[in-house]
């Protein structure tokens, strides 16, 4: 009897429907069967998500990418924003934008907003290196709350930013050839809703761990149609990220799986894939080997040709799966 009292706890966390106890650790998670799991904010807390709560309509209904707003940041103003308004001109020739510039767009994921650590952290690798525009997607309205609610607002995030990327060009100037889309988790996502809605023309789209929970077969999904280029840096797989191949070249730091080095919950190893990510653009310095399976990536035992991981080259192109170790602290 005794036991078969110990049994019935450890039975409970074994059932999809068992409730985590410990703030970021999804050790519990079974893709695709598992109702709950640890999502980090845009600050890296980690909140609990019932995968299965129910939405009400109106709730999905008034999530749209209407109220995206879009921070321009250059050399110029590089940690005070200038908000362009789409539709509004004057917001364009009245800030720093100069259309001969690398047009670097960044999109932060579930419950973040332009304050994300994603987003200073990657513009200012940016402006340390390069001359550029650097767009902060601002979507608090439809990236916070339930998560479910959030998923379902993505393709219309993504195709207002479409539509505002389009009418930048057409009104400002810039050249598609200097466009580099960079989304986080459910941002990835978007670049990847933009990207195709703009008919694949950004020279480059990076997505940054893409969200794994309820992605898997979703026609929205970031894929290869996206842009000229697509590239996924895969980190916390099969947990908070998805795992399989997705884009032109998909890296797998570390294995591409949780726990990344230096972290032990898989919230961290989610964020790390844009603390990867802007350490590369600063430094490229971080160089994966062509794997033939995805079982070699894993291992990190891959002995095929090089390719940079991340970094801000516009012309950058690869094909493959690619592996690589990291140290465990920036810039790793």
């Amino acid at each position: 009897m005794k036991l078969l009292v110990a049994l019935i706890p450890l039975v409970a966390l074994c059932t999809g429907n068992a409730v985590p106890m410990v703030p970021g650790d999804n050790s519990h998670y079974v893709e695709g069967e598992s109702r709950y799991i640890w999502m980090p904010d845009g600050d890296g807390v980690p909140h609990l998500v019932d995968l299965e709560a129910p939405v009400p309509p109106e709730a999905a209904d008034s999530r749209n990418g209407a109220n995206n707003a879009y921070w321009l940041f250059t050399r110029n103003n590089p940690n005070n924003a200038q908000v362009i308004v789409q539709g509004d001109a004057n917001t364009i020739w009245n800030s720093n934008y100069v259309a001969s510039r690398p047009l670097i767009v960044i999109v932060h994921g579930w419950n973040g907003n332009g304050n994300s650590a994603i987003n200073p952290l990657v513009r200012d690798a940016y402006l340390a290196v390069q001359d550029a525009n650097v767009i902060v997607v601002d979507w608090r309205g439809s990236a916070g709350g339930l998560y479910t609610t959030s998923v379902w607002a993505v393709p219309s995030v993504g195709q207002f930013l479409g539509d505002f990327l389009t009418w930048l060009i057409e009104t400002a100037g810039g050249n598609w050839n200097n466009v580099h889309l960079i989304g986080f988790s459910l941002g990835a996502h978007v670049v990847g809703n933009a990207g195709r809605h703009t008919g694949g023309r950004p020279a480059r789209v990076t997505g940054l761990d893409p969200a794994g929970p309820q992605w898997g077969g979703n026609s929205n999904a970031l894929n290869t149609e996206a842009g000229q280029y697509v590239e996924a840096i895969h980190t916390d797989g099969g947990l908070l990220g998805i795992f399989d191949r997705i884009a032109h070249a998909d890296f797998y730091p570390n294995g591409g799986r949780n726990p990344q080095p230096g972290c032990w919950i898989s919230t961290c190893s989610h964020s790390r894939a844009y603390e990867f990510f802007a350490a590369t653009v600063q430094f490229n310095h971080l160089v994966g080997r062509l794997c033939g399976t995805l079982q070699q990536a894993q291992s990190v035992q891959c002995t095929g040709s090089n390719l940079n991981m991340g970094n801000g080259v516009l012309t950058k192109r690869g094909d493959g799966i690619y592996a690589l170790a990291t140290g465990n602290s920036w810039p790793f």
